[in-house]
């Protein structure tokens, strides 16, 4: 029986990841590196400083900060994307959460957020949702994805093993994170890119027929 729903932001609940590209687009011209949105899909679901790691060496330019200088950059391109993300409201919230959110708590199954971005609380706000969320991973104290460790630590605080929780992603390494913890994984968009999901929909509005089927069963 589930017990847990544990979601993405970015891609399932809203998307920002244009804010995201602005925001290391603007960086990368800064260091000289060339960027596309093309390669912007490559930072989908990871962390932060994994994000720069992944634009230095596509610009080869790995080696050539400190580990200083790397906190400095991340940071400011963090203050550039919540400059940019204060323009959210819950006009923003994809189609469907709502719904799914309301069967979840109607049916005692807790709701979390597992986002790799630190500003998940932030938007939370801003979408309106906060009243339905039980919790939200920090992903500052847990490896990032696709290391499991987001998905268990939302199971280890509701003290839940694995098989009780289902994580809802729309990037490869969520789903590599979700599966890693032993988790059933649902998938939100390009059915290749999320091949190793359990289950997969064009979109979350979609993917509420999944919800109404798990709680119609308990």
């Amino acid at each position: 029986m589930i017990k847990l729903a544990i979601f993405d932001m970015d891609g399932v609940l809203t998307e920002t990841s244009h804010y995201h590209y602005l925001a290391w687009k603007a960086l990368a011209d800064d260091l000289g590196i060339v960027i596309d949105e093309a390669f912007n899909e490559e930072l989908k679901g990871v962390s932060r400083t994994e994000s720069l790691m992944r634009i230095l060496k596509h610009g080869n330019k790995l080696n050539q900060y400190s580990e200083d200088e790397i906190l400095q950059l991340t940071t400011k391109k963090n203050e550039h994307y919540k400059r940019l993300i204060k323009a959210v409201t819950p006009n923003d919230l994809f189609d469907g959460v709502l719904e799914i959110f309301k069967l979840l708590k109607k049916n005692n199954i807790f709701i979390a957020v597992g986002s790799a971005s630190r500003n998940a609380p932030f938007l939370i706000e801003r979408l309106g949702i906060k009243s339905f969320i039980d919790y939200v991973v920090d992903p500052s104290q847990v490896r990032g994805k696709p290391e499991p460790d987001i998905f268990l630590n939302a199971a280890s605080f509701f003290n839940l093993s694995s098989e009780h929780c289902i994580g809802i992603e729309d990037a490869k390494a969520g789903i590599e994170a979700i599966k890693s913890a032993d988790m059933i994984a649902i998938g939100i968009g390009d059915s290749e890119v999320l091949k190793d999901a359990d289950y997969i929909y064009n979109s979350t509005k979609d993917s509420y027929t999944y919800f109404e089927t798990l709680t119609l069963a308990r």
